[in-house]
This record gives C-alpha cells, structure tokens and sequence, in this order.
C-alpha cells in the first residue's frame, strides 16, 4: 500500500478528506493517505511541498499559484473547492478602526508571506483603491498569531476566513469591519511534481473518492451539524456556509478557472512578466 502525505487547514472546508480517511476510503483504493492539520496555512503547506514533507497539498489558489510562478516544483491538479472563499477583515476590538477605509496604508497580519492572508491583503487594497505599496506586513504564523497581534497593537487589519473566525468575534477578541471575497476557486489541490511523476495513477484515483465524500457531506440533512460539532461552530453560521459552497466535481482543471488569479498577481506586482509568461505550462501537470 502506498503512503502519501496530505497537508490542510483544520478547518470546515477539509472535513471531507477527514471522513473519508477515517472511512477508509482511500485503503480501499490502495493509498495510505496521512493527513497533517496544517495551521499556518498555506504558506506553511508551500514550505512542506517545497521540503518533501508534504506530498499532496490542500491550499488556497492564488498562494500556491505565485508559489509554482516563484519557482516550487509542484503541480496544480484540480480544484477542490469551486467557490469564492470569504475573508473577514478583522480589527482591535478597541482601536477606533469600525470601516475599510480606516486601513488604508495599515499594518495586517499575516500567517507567512505569501500565505492567503497576504495575498489577499493586496487584493484588498485593489478592490478598494489603495495604493498596495503603502501596506505593511507583521508575520505571525496563524491565526492565533493574527489575534494576538492585533491586540497587542502589533497589526491594525487581519484577513482570515469569516467562518472560522466567527467565534472570536462573537467572545470580543476582535472586530469585523467588512469581507473580501476571492474572484476565483478558493481551494486547489496541488502536488510536488515527483509524486506526480511517480504516482499518477493513485492520485487519479484520490480525485473521484474525495470528491465524493463532499458531494455526500453537502447532500446529507446532518451536515450542518456535524461541521458545527466537529469545529466549535454554530450550526446556523454552519447552514449559511454551506449554501455558499460547492466543492468541485472536475476530474481536471483548466486553465480558465486561474487566468484571473494570474493576471490579477501579475497587475499587483506579485508576479514578474517574465513568471507570467506561458504560465499554463509552470502551473499544470
């Protein structure tokens, strides 16, 4: 039996991979699939594929997009989550920060750099006509970090998924002052580029099995509350997400679904034109 090993974020969007190991699922299929709860997020899942200590990631899109145009020896093989991903911008509870424009030319937290939670704060400063060069970054590792941070006035802004935050926010350890939606797949599926080589077929065959299971998870009448139980979250804010959400059933990506991630790293500078070029070729098998 062949072992791989997968890295995500502990949080509501991966509890399929969850089930479906915990099923058996993919012993069935001839994998032994190790997972590792990944709490730095996708700046630190880059560093796993990048050191061998992942094979497979779950990681946000445009992260791991800049990362392969950077250089990463890994591939994109599917989207796992189609929809956008909303992040709640976060402030101190006590700060007098209460709307968007309050952080323009700010400090935010960041988990690593180019994480999500950095990307996505140049995508911010677009969307709301900020210069992106006027930012500055405090990296903090997770969102325990961005918390801590933003209390202890090391950060005035913090992106990280609503949902999840939500429980912070209700206990008053900080503010939302507004979302920011991802204009692309929140979630792709990628792989170091010599498992890819030496395992296709089984990762061929992981695709349909996860697949799936979160197909089964979305259709079951008790999904909201086991993702409710399962990570501490109320089971209506669980109901709202849930129709907000659809995980992909595409056996392949195409490269549609990250032109707009590519451009939109390129216009904010994240990207040189010279990584732009034939980026198809860098980021797919």
């Amino acid at each position: 039996m062949k072992r791989l090993k997968i890295g995500g974020v502990p949080e509501h969007f991966n509890l399929p991979w969850r089930l479906a190991i915990e099923e058996g699922k993919f012993k069935e299929a001839g994998i032994e699939l190790h997972w590792s709860d990944m709490t730095g997020g996708t700046g630190q899942m880059i560093k796993g594929l990048q050191a061998g200590t992942l094979d497979i990631a779950v990681l946000l899109t445009e992260g791991i997009t800049r990362a392969i145009l950077k250089g990463l020896d890994a591939k994109i093989i599917a989207v796992y989550v189609q929809t956008p991903l909303i992040w709640g911008v976060h402030v101190p509870v006590n700060h007098g920060i209460n709307h968007l424009n309050d952080l323009d030319a700010s400090t935010f937290a960041i988990s690593r750099e180019g994480s999500g939670s950095h990307l996505m704060s140049y995508v911010l400063a677009k969307q709301q006509g900020w210069d992106p060069t006027a930012l500055t970054f405090n990296v903090v590792g997770d969102v325990y970090g961005g918390l801590w941070a933003l209390n202890n006035d090391e950060a005035q802004g913090f992106l990280w998924e609503k949902y999840t935050t939500q429980p912070f926010v209700d206990q008053g350890k900080c503010k939302r002052v507004g979302e920011v939606l991802t204009p692309w797949p929140c979630f792709v599926i990628a792989v170091r580029t010599e498992t890819l080589q030496q395992d296709a077929a089984l990762l061929q065959a992981i695709l349909p099995i996860i697949q799936k299971r979160a197909q089964d998870l979305k259709s079951s009448p008790d999904a909201a509350e086991v993702l409710a139980w399962r990570y501490a979250l109320k089971k209506d804010e669980v109901t709202a997400w849930l129709s907000k959400t659809e995980w992909s059933n595409q056996l392949s990506i195409e490269k549609e679904d990250l032109q707009n991630v590519v451009e939109t790293l390129h216009e904010l500078h994240l990207i040189s034109d010279e990584e732009q070029t034939n980026w198809s070729d860098k980021v797919f098998q």
